[in-house]
């Protein structure tokens, strides 16, 4: 291990490092590397440490990383755990514990016959062999099961082995998107087949949503692997069939016919098989163009389906109106076989600058009804994170009443890779899944279930006759059949909203007037004040604050066929940032449901990315007291008698705090051990703490202020090009200088 991996493990400093190798003549020898940059023995450090004093801070997925780093690349190791994680998840945490504390050579014995436990099922099985080298990592892996459970194993060892594999493009579909996908099948769906399973997310989602047989497919054998080990800790009770292998050009399925097929396939994909593939009978509405992979996709999952059955499928919104699909897309309306097109915001799932759509199909039963029309949801519209909507008629009833480029192929099949992307991942781990899903459903049942009598949302949802999308483009995007038009607009409604939002922002003004005023600031002298910290597992082992950490989501199994239901809010990662009160819902829900909020509590985001890091914390008032943990949260509970909230949130959101105890390139965690916070007296903790709320609170007031300002733009620029709202005379026009 390298000298920062060191620093990682024990809560310190580099510079803190070198001085024990300098001052230290007991510190470690390095048993490789260069004397430039030294390698050392992990089991040495940890003995020096242990001797110390010095406790390990890194999380237990960290410590699994570094462990199979030591191992070198080439090692094979990460694909030879899977099972063993598969057998170790069903183990007590105790059990665990006593399995990792034996010498080496029964370690491996024991592990080895732990792993044999793992099912036939799995693609490409071999009896697991591990040697002398791979304690370190086997020990390690126990822990991380033991203490961060059994999905965050998984996704660790995948991240290694992806990373050795040069797999490129390969990121997760978000949780919250594929229970969305799930939740469009019908009810009673049961034989569920995912052609480009990635790491198994849309599967789970099926399971969870009542499938009890689940048929998988991936060209990646770790991602195969990946998804019988998730099945398995998710839903142990399904029979599932997942296997290696191109499902374009070799079917793992061929004589296989299934309810629904939930899938988020590769695309842009110019070496599908357009040339050796012309001939296949899948291609029911017309050979895929040879740059339509994603058509190609489609026609297999249809191909798949039992008269009546559902196909959703998550698709880039180029296909939604290139010319070269056209015929293709022609077909599957004029036959009824496409049934909606839901637009979604951008940051909702990679590639996050762009919005993705999800794809609703119906393979027409000979006899059938005729369908006459295809839904059409503008998901756009609920934007997260600071994005404000565009004002719709919906918007004036209520205020009345109350390609990406690039040539080679991305995969987007429910799997993920640290190393794969630079972009802000935690965009979309946090994004708000609550409200899109409401609306997408909040159309989509009451299509399905009575389309004869379905009534349009203008600016939503609108249900397009056939006839008037087999044009000469045929483009289905939403945005181009769901736009209010001026006809949709009620002028005096629009008018009274304007009305209020400018009522609101004047207040807002005012408010953000009072929150910046300055006052109170006072320099510290000649030079910076220099602390002295200790880390919040030095302030937990002392009783001053206990810390209570979010695990990672997906580790807890789900026997239930649908996300959990709550009789209270859910405060969510992404109301920390905004400063808003909980928020989310069913499906933000942490794995540890039974911790709810108490007033005084200090949140801290685990993913850190992706947004202004200083909104990286907060302390929970009564407005927030009982609700219940999100996703992606730690929570830390003070001692009020020894530690002010405001001062220790103040500190713990610095972005240098921030960044020295984050770990990951994609997905960045946050470790909250590793956080350091200044040894203080009550009393200046508190003068501090005060500060720390004055400014939450301006920041809070810049929020809102600008989504106010932007919301009433917005309103002004959709009422003056419809023509509904008209410019009033002012002493600048050219009318009133002329009269």
């Amino acid at each position: 291990m390298t000298a920062a991996e060191i620093s990682r493990i024990a809560g310190v400093t580099r510079a803190t490092v070198s001085n024990w190798r300098r001052r230290h003549d007991d510190f470690p020898a390095p048993s490789a590397g260069t004397e430039s940059s030294p390698l050392y023995d992990l089991p040495a450090v940890q003995a020096w440490l242990r001797g110390r004093g010095h406790t390990s801070t890194a999380s237990p997925t960290e410590e699994l990383r570094t462990a199979l780093r030591l191992l070198g690349p080439g090692s094979g190791v990460a694909a030879r755990l899977f099972p063993l994680v598969a057998a170790a998840s069903r183990r007590a945490p105790q059990e665990l514990a006593e399995l990792a504390a034996v010498p080496d050579d029964q370690l491996i014995a024991r592990a080895e016959k732990t792993a044999g436990e793992f099912p036939a099922a799995v693609p490409e099985a071999e009896p697991v062999r591990y040697g002398p080298a791979d304690a370190g990592a086997v020990r390690a892996l126990l822990g991380c099961v033991r203490e961060a459970g059994a999905q965050a194993a998984v996704d660790v060892l995948a991240e290694r082995e992806l990373d050795e594999g040069a797999a490129s493009g390969v990121y997760q579909t978000p949780e919250g998107l594929a229970l969305l996908m799930a939740r469009l099948l019908p009810t009673g769906t049961s034989r569920v087949l995912d052609p480009a399973c990635g790491s198994g997310t849309l599967l789970v989602a099926a399971a969870r949503q009542g499938a009890r047989e689940l048929f998988g497919q991936d060209s990646l054998p770790v991602q195969g692997r990946r998804t019988v080990v998730r099945l398995l800790i998710a839903a142990p009770e399904v029979e599932t069939a997942i296997r290696v292998g191109d499902s374009l050009r070799a079917d793992a399925f061929p004589d296989v016919t299934v309810d629904a097929v939930l899938c988020n396939p590769p695309f842009a994909d110019r070496d599908w098989g357009h040339e050796e593939l012309a001939y296949d009978p899948r291609w029911a509405y017309g050979l895929p163009p040879r740059f339509e992979s994603e058509l190609a996709w489609v026609q297999h999952a249809l191909a798949h389906l039992e008269p009546g059955g559902h196909a959703v499928m998550l698709l880039p919104p180029a296909l939604a109106s290139r010319s070269s699909g056209r015929r293709v897309r022609a077909e599957l309306i004029r036959s009824g076989a496409l049934r909606a097109v839901v637009s979604l915001p951008a940051r909702a799932a990679y590639p996050l600058h762009i919005g993705l759509q999800i794809w609703v199909f119906q393979r027409p039963e000979p006899g059938g009804t005729d369908r006459t029309t295809v839904l059409f949801v503008d998901g756009e519209g609920e934007q997260r994170d600071g994005a404000t909507r565009t004002p719709t008629a919906t918007d004036t009833t209520t205020a009345d009443a109350g390609a990406r480029g690039g040539s080679r192929p991305r995969r987007y099949g429910s799997s993920s890779s640290a190393a794969s992307s630079s972009a802000p991942a935690a965009s979309a781990a946090s994004f708000e899944w609550a409200g899109l899903t409401d609306r997408v459903l909040g159309q989509w049942v009451p299509f399905t279930t009575a389309p004869d009598t379905y009534a349009d949302e203008p600016g939503v949802a609108r249900a397009v006759p056939l006839v008037d999308l087999l044009d000469d483009v045929v483009d289905v995007t939403p945005a181009r059949h769901v736009r209010a038009t001026a006809a949709d607009i009620d002028p005096a409604a629009l008018t009274r909203r304007v009305h209020d939002l400018h009522e609101q922002l004047a207040d807002q003004i005012n408010a953000l007037s009072a929150a910046s005023a300055s006052g109170g600031w006072l320099p510290s002298g000649a030079s910076a004040r220099e602390w002295r910290t200790a880390t919040v597992s030095d302030l937990a082992r002392g009783g001053a604050l206990t810390v209570l950490r979010a695990a990672t989501p997906g580790t807890r199994g789900s026997k239930g066929p649908a996300a959990p239901t709550v009789d209270r809010p859910v405060l969510s990662a992404q109301d920390i940032s905004a400063g808003t009160t909980p928020s989310g819902g069913a499906v933000d829900l942490h794995a540890d449901a039974a911790q709810p909020v108490a007033a005084g509590d200090v949140l801290v985001r685990a993913l850190a990315g992706g947004g202004d890091a200083a909104a990286m914390t907060r302390v929970a008032d009564d407005r927030d007291a009982g609700a219940l943990l999100g996703q992606h949260i730690h929570l830390l509970r003070p001692d009020p008698a020894r530690l002010d909230p405001w001062f220790l949130a103040g500190f713990l959101g610095a972005e240098d705090n921030i960044a020295s105890a984050s770990t990951g390139s994609t997905l960045v965690h946050v470790t909250p051990g590793r956080l350091r916070v200044p040894l203080l007296p009550l009393e200046e903790q508190r003068r501090y703490g005060e500060a720390f709320r004055r400014v939450y609170e301006l920041r809070a007031a810049v929020r809102r202020t600008a989504d106010l300002a932007a919301d009433t733009a917005a309103t002004l620029t959709t009422g003056l090009t419809a023509g509904v709202l008209l410019p009033q005379d002012t002493p600048d026009t050219p009318d009133s200088r002329s009269a």
